[in-house]
């Protein structure tokens, strides 16, 4: 128990350190004269609000998201217990939605908007209260995104649950994604269908996308847990990140356990992260890049 707090001590430290990286970077952009100014600028308007510190890991980083929060669901208390940094997807409407979220927050996890969105099929009854359908017009789907934003607490991005009809609609998600924008959220792709537009759609509102690569328990079985476990090692042996989702609810206990055996194995591979580490570590390459094409 020691070595876990230890660890988890650690970890936040490395946060707690970022402001000096985003000092250093801002004092540099300001070296620049009317250039450095719009750097400056460039660089406040990208940051998601509240900004989460970004100090630089050697090394890979892995990112592990939890959906389905907000339902007084199995495995809730075990997954905040994890002595890592999650990524916490709240659903909103549902009746531990601001609970879950405001223990999430106060435990040092990063919260997200778990955004019922359309699939291709499956029971309506899934998706839970306030869902973006592809029927639903445009003013109603705004309407429904900045509600369900309001709805959970320290949210600093979303993701879809569900969506695979959703996320594959141009019209759907140019507007759920400019309503993030405008909230200042990033938006975590879940990958319900490889034929998303997520990506394409966020790079021309200019709002931060992030992929997921894996499921760890789209099968409900310890056994299969254990083997995506698996495979986000050999994804980290071959990549610089990893970001892979997993579930409270009908899988909850089985996920938590497995993952805190893996805990020390994947630790030894890469670094665990939020993934508003991911989005800043982005936009700040994004950033360094348009510089030096100025230059």
């Amino acid at each position: 128990m020691l070595k876990w707090m230890s660890m988890l001590r650690n970890q936040r430290r490395k946060y707690a350190l970022i402001s000096t990286a985003l000092f250093v970077l801002w004092a540099w952009l300001g070296s620049g004269g009317a250039a450095g100014a719009n750097g400056r600028n460039e660089l406040h308007n990208l940051l998601p609000s509240p900004a989460y510190s970004l100090e630089p890991i050697s090394g890979r980083t892995a990112a592990v998201v939890i959906d389905d929060f907000g339902n007084n669901m199995a495995g809730t208390e075990e997954m905040l217990g994890l002595p890592i940094p999650l990524t916490v997807a709240v659903m909103p409407f549902l009746p531990s939605t601001k609970q879950d979220a405001e223990r999430a927050h106060q435990r040092g996890h990063e919260v997200i908007v778990h955004m019922p969105m359309e699939p291709i099929s499956g029971k309506a009854s899934w998706l839970g209260p306030g869902a973006i359908l592809t029927s639903l017009s445009d003013k109603e789907i705004v309407r429904r995104v900045n509600a369900a934003i309001d709805e959970v607490p320290h949210a600093v991005g979303m993701n879809n649950h569900m969506g695979s009809k959703a996320t594959a609609d141009r019209r759907v998600m140019r507007l759920v994604l400019k309503v993030c924008k405008e909230r200042g959220l990033y938006f975590l792709d879940s990958k319900t269908n490889y034929r998303s537009v997520v990506s394409e759609v966020g790079k021309e509102i200019g709002i931060p996308i992030v992929q997921n690569h894996l499921f760890l328990d789209d099968v409900y079985k310890e056994s299969h847990i254990v083997k995506q476990c698996r495979l986000l090692e050999e994804h980290l042996a071959q990549h610089d990140s990893c970001v892979t989702i997993g579930h409270v609810g009908r899988p909850g206990l089985k996920t938590a356990v497995v993952l805190r055996q893996y805990v020390p194995r994947i630790s030894k591979k890469a670094t665990f992260v939020h993934i508003s580490y991911l989005v800043k570590k982005q936009q700040l390459q994004e950033l360094e890049s348009k510089t030096n094409q100025k230059k």
